[in-house]
């Protein structure tokens, strides 16, 4: 038992000093029986709020309608909360209203059987109220009582019966899943900001494949992702792409992906954004300029997602070049030195790994990078300026932006050799800018 686990503990026991009944609830009794590690532990008591805040000396009260208080130990924060019933959730997230009800009530308003468990920690036993136990045993996702019913009141879940089902390798019974897809529609009303943090937990926690196959049959992807719905079907010349059409390559690499960034997984869920907008039909199936229709696709979906800005633009920084990578090779040394010098550098290459592994497997022209970055050492990509604006005004230039282009220029003779010192370095400058100076 680790020192988070542990504090949880003894919020229950001090809980239960005082008379009250207090449970662990949810995702932590879940992950607990599956033998994983909990992120959070979520207690459940019978405990007003107010008491709960006198009780623990560092409380913050988030969610006081709904009888919630964050309990601060060191080990870290635990959310307490009072066993309710929700009232009629009348915008598709919350209740109206809330009661103050007894444990089994309180795990009938839960979303599924899984997420519905109780453990008791002074007594060490499972309290389950809604087959949850056999539902993990059997590998089943499915709604706490009428799906539409809890599809209605969190249009979210439609979603997160997905990401479970995808993360834990489980079937979602029929019923639910036949919910899912009558009322897929309804997920448009849910926030961007929601729905985004669903979409990085399916590409994030793992079965991200299944995750954005479940959303296709379910109806969902045209609602949550456009830009990757309208992949399917879109046809890609056999020599280059065995595996099939730009959908089913986006979810080969998706199922590829190994404890990828943020910013790599939905780089590599919207790398072929483009390519559905830019196919023509040549001397082959062709997608000219689909990396930069792309680049554009990519940080759309971004922004509507409310992704960061720099997050945005790291996605579509790596939408934009990722053809650029088989072509490191054939570039002017110092144009080689500036693009894996890129912050984002290692993130596309990898993003280019995954895109031939998900399709032709050639992958010398990723290996030849991969040894070129690992032989650069870092004063050879960065070295150090030979010269500056201040020394190029000692040499009698006038400031302009006549600058910019002779201290790139002298960087590039600088990357690739050609100069390595100062005076080598002024020597470069007066032979080609000798018009710059005055006279």
């Amino acid at each position: 038992m680790n020192d988070r686990a542990r504090a949880a503990e003894r919020i229950c026991c001090a809980l239960a000093a005082r008379g009250y009944r207090a449970l662990l609830a949810g995702g932590c009794v879940r992950d607990l029986l599956l033998g994983i590690e909990p992120k959070d532990y979520d207690i459940a008591t019978d405990a007003p709020p107010e008491i709960v805040a006198r009780l623990f000396e560092r409380t913050v009260g988030v969610g006081a309608d709904f009888g919630i208080q964050i309990v601060v130990f060191p080990e870290g924060a635990f959310e307490v909360a009072t066993f309710r019933r929700d009232g009629p959730y009348l915008d598709g997230r919350h209740p109206s209203t809330v009661e103050f009800v007894d444990e089994k009530q309180d795990a009938l308003r839960r979303d599924f059987t899984i997420n519905a468990l109780f453990r008791d920690p002074l007594r060490n036993e499972i309290v389950d109220y809604v087959g949850g136990q056999e539902d993990l045993r059997q590998g089943l996702i499915r709604t706490v009582g009428d799906a539409r019913e809890r599809f209605a009141e969190d249009h979210l879940r439609l979603l997160r019966a997905v990401r479970f089902a995808a993360r834990l390798d489980y079937a979602i019974v029929p019923e639910t899943f036949a919910t899912i897809c009558e009322m897929a529609h309804l997920i448009t009303r849910t926030s961007q900001e929601r729905i985004r943090d669903e979409i990085l937990k399916m590409l994030l926690e793992g079965g991200a494949k299944r995750a954005f196959e479940l959303m296709d049959e379910a109806g969902l992807l045209p609602h949550v992702l456009p830009e990757v719905a309208q992949m399917k079907g879109v046809a890609q010349p056999a020599a280059f792409h065995p595996e099939g059409d730009v959908f089913e390559h986006t979810l080969a690499m998706l199922d590829l992906m190994e404890r990828p960034s943020p910013t790599l997984a939905m780089a590599v869920l919207l790398h072929d954004a483009g390519k559905p907008l830019t196919q023509t039909f040549e001397d082959r199936i062709r997608f000219n300029f689909h990396d930069k229709v792309g680049a554009c696709e990519a940080k759309k979906a971004c922004r509507r997602l409310r992704m960061a800005a720099e997050e945005t633009a790291r996605v579509g920084w790596l939408v934009e070049n990722h053809m650029r990578v088989a072509h490191v090779s054939e570039m002017r040394e110092s144009k080689r030195k500036r693009f894996v010098r890129e912050e984002g550098f290692p993130e596309l290459l990898e993003l280019c790994r995954l895109d031939c592994l998900a399709s032709h497997r050639e992958l010398r022209a990723i290996d030849w990078v991969a040894a070129y970055v690992a032989r650069a050492k870092p004063d050879e990509l960065r070295p150090e300026r030979l010269l500056n604006g201040r020394d190029l005004i000692a040499m009698g230039y006038t400031p302009g932006p006549k600058f910019s282009e002779i201290l790139t220029a002298l960087e590039d003779a600088q990357l690739e050799g050609r100069i390595a010192n100062p005076e080598e370095a002024k020597t470069f400058v007066r032979d080609r800018w000798p018009a710059a100076r005055p006279d």
